[in-house]
């Protein structure tokens, strides 16, 4: 089915957020992790801007959805800012700055958490940070496994291993923003949070 997306806004103070109304997905990651890059593939238009340098992003910027053919907007993308990237800042908790953390608290609209981490390196230290803060703030989450096509099948079946170990009770998903692997099961996976 084809989505129909348009950017609504970017906030960086909890005061901004849109009203709480539709349900909304939650992009995070590293900053070079492809973030924009998946937003983009899932939504067949280039709407997030990507950028060479890691780390651009530095409000949250909300993207609304609707299906062809159906006149409301169904949900909203929320695409998070980066976090890892030397240049910026060395912790989560100082880059995060006080409007991430309400966000992901607080957002009573906050559907699903895609966790996008690049299955081209290990996990991260800050991954497993991330990861950590989810399950403690109870939300649900998928883990997207960024730039798949970058490795051969046995690569890849030993890197979503090591990440299964790392997070055994999480939901892995591999997926490449320039092949469209796994676009059809990460649609599936949103479909679901947003009818429950």
């Amino acid at each position: 089915m084809r989505v129909l997306a348009r950017f609504m806004m970017s906030a960086m103070d909890a005061n901004h957020f849109p009203a709480p109304t539709l349900p909304e997905i939650a992009f995070l990651g590293r900053s070079n992790v492809g973030k924009s890059s998946v937003i983009n593939s899932l939504l067949g238009a280039k709407l997030a801007k990507t950028s060479s340098t890691p780390g651009r992003t530095r409000s949250i910027n909300f993207f609304e959805l609707r299906w062809a053919g159906k006149p409301q907007p169904e949900l909203i993308f929320a695409d998070l800012p980066g976090y890892g990237y030397a240049k910026i800042s060395r912790e989560i908790s100082s880059q995060w700055p006080s409007f991430i953390e309400p966000y992901l608290h607080q957002r009573s609209t906050l559907a699903l958490c895609l966790a996008l981490v690049d299955v081209n390196v290990p996990p991260q230290d800050n991954d497993r940070q991330l990861l950590d803060f989810l399950n403690a703030a109870g939300r649900p989450f998928v883990i997207v496994g960024t730039k798949s096509d970058r490795l051969s099948g046995n690569q890849l079946r030993n890197s979503l291993q090591i990440l299964g170990r790392d997070f055994p009770q999480a939901k892995i998903l591999p997926f490449s923003a320039k092949s469209g692997a796994g676009k059809e099961e990460l649609w599936q996976e949103i479909r679901a949070a947003v009818t429950h």
